[in-house]
């Protein structure tokens, strides 16, 4: 199929094909370069505009000392004393939302997905790459601190219920910065797990760019996976006064055993992790039918991950992965049984910060066509065969929609387009800056403004908010924190997605 294109009969026959039942095959096997008639010759959104705004979205989440280089200039210097009352420093990192916690399982999560982003679509990024990888770096600077001593991982920094008692600045909080860990005794596979994949993607990230950092990353990973696989047990248990309900680990820690192995076979090649997902993969979940892919389960995205060992690079005791991935994908093509989507086609898998689904899924999407591109395959969904043109188109409508193509003409992008979300639920964006209001504000005194009707006077450029409900509605309203929030982890993918379309188009 390489002569593809070349003026014989047989190419004419095989073009005259993709007009008939077997235009899978044409779009299968004939190399992505010669297939951009696939695509509509016009973007309807400025993925590039999209994607700078999407990683500019991180450094309005920073806490720490901020650096020379800050371009969120209404944020300031904050928890510069994190990791006081434990003896050690942990100071920097991201607060994970529209509060001012330091959560470490979203912020790992968040630092995978990101390091996922580059790795796939770094190339694709041009001007943006730097300021991707700062964004990784900020997380990844701070996981180090988390992780420095053995067999302990600092996962939370702050009281969260506190802290949501009060309505104030990052800049002002006075609330307690507890700290809490995991340990031997009180163990957290599902964080660490977590952790140890962020490491690890991160390593690849900074590999030719900052060989010696990336060696220290890859190395604290391989510590930490196997602090998590020799104590197992879920974080949730221990500290569940603590991350509960905010962010429990309902879907267990095999699946994060599983991703942490997957992301230190990629970053190492060590044959030791590929025995490892021989001998556990099955009974760490990997062929369970569970397609929800966000901060607390993995599966999906383990599977999709290993699939490519299995088809670009041929280790044949994956296989398994490729059938496990294409289960995943047949479930959210629209029309699928188990696939719900909003009358205006936004894919729907709950009501709290549903957006985060919208951006992961998207972005497994356009990974995994990537991946069976190379190896020209496709996906078989009971008969029918899904093409990666098909996986891109569906990923482009989700991503459409996000930017504004939807009922209400609105881009869930905050920044974004003529209409956005204007009283986006996070502190820092809803009351003055210190710049306009030098004066700290007091814990209650906050509340005045986040019950205010008014715009936030900070504009949170790039953040994308939990979204619509499944009839397409969003209130805009500060204090509806299901859809008005934005997190860390609905950017993450979403950078990744946008290079692939913005190079698509001709943007970048």
């Amino acid at each position: 199929m390489a002569l593809c294109f070349l003026h014989s009969s047989f190419t004419l026959l095989l073009l005259l094909s993709c007009f008939s039942a077997s235009l899978f095959l044409c779009n299968a096997y004939f190399p992505l370069k010669h297939r951009h008639q696939h695509h509509p010759r016009f973007a309807s959104h400025n993925y590039r505009d999209a994607l700078t705004k999407s990683i500019l979205f991180f450094e309005g989440q920073r806490s720490g000392r901020l650096p020379r280089s800050q371009r969120v200039t209404w944020r300031r210097d904050s928890g510069l004393s994190d990791g006081a009352a434990a003896n050690v420093d942990l100071v920097g990192g991201y607060y994970d939302a529209g509060d001012n916690v330091k959560f470490g399982f979203p912020m790992a999560f968040t630092t995978t997905m990101l390091s996922w982003s580059v790795i796939e679509f770094g190339g694709l990024l041009k001007g943006e790459l730097g300021h991707a990888k700062d964004a990784i770096r900020w997380a990844t600077d701070y996981l180090l601190k988390a992780t420095a001593h053995p067999d302990t991982i600092y996962v939370q920094v702050g009281d969260a219920y506190k802290d949501h008692s009060c309505w104030e600045r990052p800049e002002d909080m006075d609330t307690p910065r507890s700290v809490y860990k995991i340990d031997r005794s009180n163990p957290g596979s599902d964080v660490a797990g977590e952790t140890a994949a962020a490491l690890a993607a991160a390593s690849l990230v900074f590999r030719r760019s900052d060989p010696s950092y990336s060696k220290l990353l890859v190395m604290r990973a391989i510590r930490v996976f196997q602090f998590a696989d020799k104590y197992r047990g879920s974080y949730s248990n221990g500290l569940k006064n603590v991350v509960c309900p905010f962010y429990c680990s309902f879907s267990g820690y095999q699946d994060e055993l599983l991703w942490g192995a997957a992301w230190l076979h990629k970053a190492t090649k060590n044959p030791t992790f590929l025995y490892y997902i021989e001998v556990n993969g099955q009974t760490l979940g990997a062929a369970e039918y569970d397609n929800t892919f966000g901060w607390d389960n993995k599966h999906a995205g383990a599977r999709i991950l290993l699939s490519k060992s299995f088809l670009v690079q041929n280790v044949q005791s994956l296989h398994d992965y490729k059938g496990h991935a294409d289960n995943f994908i047949c479930s959210v093509i629209p029309g699928a049984s188990s696939a719900q989507y909003t009358p205006g086609g936004l894919l729907f898998k709950m009501s709290d910060a549903n957006m985060q689904y919208v951006t992961s899924t998207s972005f497994l999407l356009v990974t995994y066509a990537k991946y069976l591109t190379s190896a020209r395959r496709f996906v078989d969904c009971g008969g029918t065969p899904i093409t990666p043109s098909r996986l891109r188109s569906i990923a482009k409508k989700q991503v459409d929609y996000l930017l504004g193509d939807n009922p209400l003409r609105m881009s869930y992008m905050v920044g974004y387009g003529p209409r956005y979300p204007q009283r986006v639920h996070h502190r820092g964006s809803s009351l003055p800056s210190v710049a306009s209001h030098p004066a700290k504000i007091q814990c209650s005194s906050g509340f005045s403004f986040m019950n205010s009707q008014s715009p936030n006077p900070n504009i949170l450029v790039g953040a994308i908010v939990g979204g619509p409900d499944q009839h397409d509605r969003f209130p805009d309203q500060r204090s509806d924190y299901e859809q008005s929030e934005p997190c860390t982890y609905m950017n993450a993918p979403l950078v990744g997605t946008l290079a692939y379309l913005a190079h698509s188009f001709g943007q970048l």
